[in-house]
């Protein structure tokens, strides 16, 4: 079956989770519920089309691209260029996802920047595992409740079933190469 033969909904489904990203990290991107998103690609509402357009800005897509017959698959990519990474961060916090386009990649990376004084919020949680490395600069990474300062050149790893959230509350920025399980948060 081709892309452009699925509904709406279904298809949306389909490039959220190519691109990695769960439908709650959507909602926080795009604005909208994670209800709204939820129901939309079950295809029990057609988005309107100021709801498409917030979800193709976050998947990168114009309404032409999402409504355009597909191009032929192509295979992953084995090298990715700087200016192929998907930047899924906000608000002072950059998250680059490495992606080569295999929908079946079971492992996701990550490069990380984040700013003085920034911060990824509200606690994530998330079924899986994930583990980093500091290449510069300082985080407080804190799990379930406690604070661990981690300096260039240290290392983590963590359950992500445990509430987590990364701060910088230094004056420099801190710089994160990070992979998890699954492809998805």
């Amino acid at each position: 079956m081709s892309e452009i033969s699925l509904a709406p909904g279904k298809r949306l489904a389909q490039i959220r989770q190519q691109l990695g990203l769960s439908q709650r990290r959507v909602a926080e991107l795009s604005g909208l519920t994670h209800s709204a998103i939820s129901t939309i690609e079950q295809d029990k509402v057609s988005p309107a089309i100021s709801t498409l357009q917030k979800l193709l800005t976050v998947y990168g897509l114009s309404l032409s691209a999402f409504f355009a017959e597909p191009e032929k698959p192509a295979e992953p990519q084995i090298v990715i260029d700087q200016e192929s990474l998907i930047e899924i961060g906000s608000q002072g916090v950059s998250m680059k996802l490495i992606h080569n386009g295999d929908p079946n990649r079971t492992l996701a990376m990550m490069i990380e920047t984040y700013e003085p004084g920034t911060t990824t919020g509200e606690r994530i949680k998330h079924q899986g595992e994930e583990i980093g490395t500091l290449l510069e600069g300082e985080v407080v990474l804190q799990v379930n409740g406690q604070n661990y300062a981690l300096n260039a050149g240290q290392s983590y790893a963590i359950n992500t079933g445990i509430p987590h959230s990364f701060s910088n509350t230094s004056t420099r920025i801190c710089r994160i190469v990070s992979a998890h399980t699954p492809t998805t948060f």
